[in-house]
Parts: structure tokens; C-alpha cells; sequence
């Protein structure tokens, strides 16, 4: 029974082999699923500290409005209690022209070893507005001209930094924290303004400045007929998010200069309704400051390659054995695949302080100097171990190309792994692998 299950074990070496070398890899991830644990975990602390350093400076701003809100009731005569129904009612309008002239001066702010992209940025804002219109059906209403406010959404308050002087045709306003309309636009200023029902008053131009803390991002909603938007920043890596994309933008090494253009016709909701309330949020679009080489972003993306490098490094191993008649022990394989696990924690480490590619360089050098100082002992032959050394260069190098083209990443990664399953399939053509049996030598007894 016993020279059965040896004459068996001699006969099926190689699949034992590759069996245990399956085995071996997918052990691995588990090393591997607690190093993307912890990237994480070093994601979050990082969340806390820009909210930590946001909360003192001024969290992401979004500008909405003006809005100019105008109550007015209705009322009509239960004749048989013969008393008076009265309903409140708001009617909204909004701006038939908004432009917006800005500039955003970006600055990083540090928390310990993490990162903030900041911002104060100052705004000219002007438009007008038609002479409203309200169109009720109801014979008895009354239209509370004295009571009609603006209301500008300003999604943090803590980030102005001056007084907001409104200008309303020739009169200068005042602006009062706070909003009345809530189901729109959670946090803002309020401006009073008592309207005549005077007809020969065509239109109202308004402008304000507006100057503003925020950190990440900065956005807008289109509220005006045709709303129009510029904005000049020195920061060299903006993300263009949100509704709308710019009608036009440039980004060179001295920054970012952007320009859109929203019509009525782009969004969901009309210029001018009674009560209803509209989701106007949905319909906004700005800029993003994305600090360069997110860290911990770059680290979890080249994660996912973990396997191929893996399964790559066993592969070479494996022919080195069938080639050259050598026995590389589990424990060897074990250790050699611990080795690529550390590159990521390396890389992780080392990126939090020096940048990205800089660790990236020193951790993956030093993981091919330890593998290949490790596999010369093993292969007992300077030749493989060159090819082995070239092959995790090669790796190495291919990876760090494929975190750097994020739209091309995809495609290269299919292409490049087309051409190491073609390579190994070539390099394989001629092996006779049901005459591999167990004559192997071992040359690390």
C-alpha cells in the first residue's frame, strides 16, 4: 500500500506540485486582505483629520441663489359659518441672467503626516430679475409685497470671511444669516426687501461679492435663465465634477481657468412657481481640488495586482524546478510570496512620508534586491537569477505605468496580460510534462 501511494505521489509530482503552489497563493491573500484593511483604516483617519482641519476653516461651499421669495394669501367666505378661510402661500422666482466672475487661491494645510486641499476664493455675482408676476386664479388674494425676501444658499457659513453687501438696483441691503426656505436650501443669508406692485419697474439688477473659506470643492447651481460661470485658480489638478461640465476649460503647470454656460432648458425646474418645492441641489456642478498622487488611493489600486505578482514570481520558481531538475521547498515559496506581501506595506508606510513615486521606487527595489539575494541561494546560479531579477523589474515597472494611466488601465493591463500567459505558454511549448517524474534532484539537502 505504501510503494502504491509513493509510486502514485512520483507519478502525479508535477500536479502535487502546482496544486501546492495554488494552495500556497491563495493563502497569501490573507496577508494581503490586512494590509487593504489598514489602508483603509489609514484612509479614514485621514477623512478625520481634513474634517478636523475643515471644521475650523470652512467645509466644501456651494453657492445657490439669490432666490426672491414673495408671500401673498388667499381667503374666501364660508358662508355658512360665515367666517373667513385663510391660506398662506409663497410664490418663488428666480433670476432671468446670473453670471459669476471668481477666483480660487488653493493652499495645503497638514494634520500630522495628512493632507488638505484648501481654499479661499471671491466671487462677483450679478444678474437681474424680471418685475414678478404673480398669476393667481383665485378672485380674493392680497399680495404681501412689504413682506418678499432674497435668500443666497451658502452651504457653510463659517467660511465668509467679509460682510456681504448686496446691491439691489441702486439701494445697498443687508444681509441676515440664516433662511426661511428650508425645503430648498438648508443654511444661507436672508435679504428683507419691500417690493412696490409698481408695473413701470421692468427689472431688478442685483450684485454682490462674496468672499469664501472651503475646503475640496466648490460648486454651483444654475439658477439663473442663463447662468454663466468663470473661475481662474493656480491649483494644477482639478477635477471638473457635478451636472454640467465646462463649455470650455484650460489647465496648464500655472493652473486651471474654466467656463460654463447653463441654460433654463439644461436642468429640472422652471424659472417661477407657487409652493412647490424642487430638488434645485441636484443640478450642480463646480471644481474639485484633488491633492496630486492620492496615496492611499494609488496604494489600494496597485493591491489589486497583488495576485498577478504572486502568481508570476510561484511560475518562475516552478519552471527554475522543472528545467533544472531543483526542489524549492513550500517554505521557500512561502516566504518568497511574504516578500512580495510586504512591498504593499512598505509602500504604504513610506508614502505617507516621502510621496508616492519616491516610495514606490525604494520599496520595490528593495523587495527585488531581498528576493533575488534569497533565490541566488536557492538556484545556485547567477544566470536565473538575473532572469528572475528582470522579470520583477519588469513587473514592477509595468505596474507603476498602469497607476499612472487611469483611463488607459484597463487596456493595458488586458495587453500586458496577454503577453505574459502568450510568454509562459511559448516558453512551455516543449516540456513533456507527463515524463516529469520524480527524479528531481535536491540540492538544498
Amino acid at each position: 500500500m505504501t510503494q502504491e501511494i509513493q509510486s502514485f505521489t512520483e507519478r502525479n509530482a508535477v500536479l502535487i506540485k502546482v496544486m501546492a503552489i495554488s494552495f500556497l497563493t491563495l493563502m497569501l491573500l490573507i496577508p494581503m486582505s490586512m494590509i487593504r484593511s489598514l489602508v483603509m483604516e489609514r484612509q479614514t483617519r485621514q477623512m478625520e483629520a481634513t474634517t478636523e482641519i475643515s471644521s475650523k476653516w470652512g467645509f466644501e461651499q456651494r453657492l445657490v441663489g439669490p432666490i426672491l421669495t414673495i408671500p401673498f394669501v388667499t381667503y374666501d367666505l364660508d358662508k355658512d359659518s360665515k367666517r373667513v378661510n385663510i391660506a398662506r402661500h409663497r410664490a418663488y422666482f428666480l433670476p432671468e441672467s446670473l453670471k459669476i466672475i471668481g477666483t480660487m487661491n488653493p493652499e495645503v494645510k497638514k494634520r500630522g503626516i495628512f493632507q488638505v486641499a484648501l481654499y479661499t476664493t471671491n466671487l462677483k455675482v450679478e444678474g437681474f430679475f424680471k418685475s414678478p408676476q404673480i398669476n393667481i386664479s383665485d378672485k380674493n388674494f392680497e399680495i404681501n409685497w412689504q413682506d418678499a425676501f432674497l435668500t443666497i444658499g451658502i452651504s457653510d457659513l463659517r467660511g465668509i470671511k467679509e460682510d456681504i453687501k448686496f446691491k439691489w438696483n441702486s439701494d445697498e441691503m443687508i444681509c441676515e444669516p440664516g433662511v426661511r426656505i428650508e425645503n430648498m436650501i438648508e443654511s444661507g443669508v436672508t435679504i428683507n426687501k419691500t417690493l412696490q406692485s409698481d408695473s413701470s419697474i421692468k427689472e431688478y439688477q442685483f450684485s454682490f461679492n462674496l468672499s469664501l473659506n472651503g475646503s475640496k470643492r466648490l460648486s454651483f447651481v444654475p439658477i439663473g435663465k442663463e447662468t454663466g460661470v468663470t473661475l481662474n485658480s493656480s491649483w494644477t489638478n482639478p477635477s471638473f465634477d457635478g451636472s454640467f461640465l465646462p463649455e470650455d476649460s484650460k489647465i496648464t503647470s500655472d493652473g486651471f481657468k474654466a467656463n460654463w454656460k447653463v441654460l433654463e432648458l439644461n436642468r429640472n425646474f422652471p424659472q417661477k412657481w407657487i409652493d412647490s418645492s424642487f430638488k434645485i441641489e441636484d443640478s450642480t456642478f463646480g471644481v474639485s481640488l484633488l491633492l496630486p498622487g492620492e496615496t492611499y488611493q494609488l496604494t489600494e489600486r496597485s493591491m489589486k495586482y497583488a495576485i498577478l505578482f504572486i502568481a508570476l514570481t510561484f511560475t518562475v520558481f516552478f519552471f527554475v524546478e522543472i528545467m533544472r531538475k531543483l526542489k524549492v521547498h513550500p517554505i521557500q515559496y512561502v516566504l518568497v510570496g511574504f516578500s512580495l506581501c510586504l512591498f504593499y506595506l512598505l509602500l504604504l508606510s513610506l508614502s505617507e512620508q516621502i510621496g508616492f513615486g519616491l516610495a514606490y521606487l525604494i520599496a520595490s527595489a528593495g523587495i527585488v534586491i531581498m528576493i533575488a539575494s534569497y533565490s541566488r541561494g536557492i538556484f545556485k546560479s547567477n544566470r536565473l537569477t538575473i532572469i528572475l531579477i528582470s522579470i520583477l523589474i519588469l513587473l514592477y515597472g509595468f505596474l507603476y505605468i498602469l497607476l499612472q494611466l487611469q483611463d488607459f488601465a484597463l487596456l493595458m493591463g488586458s495587453i500586458g496580460l496577454f503577453v505574459i500567459l502568450a510568454s509562459v505558454m511559448y516558453l512551455s511549448r516543449k516540456i513533456d510534462w507527463y515524463a516529469i517524474g520524480g527524479t528531481a534532484k535536491n540540492t538544498n539537502e
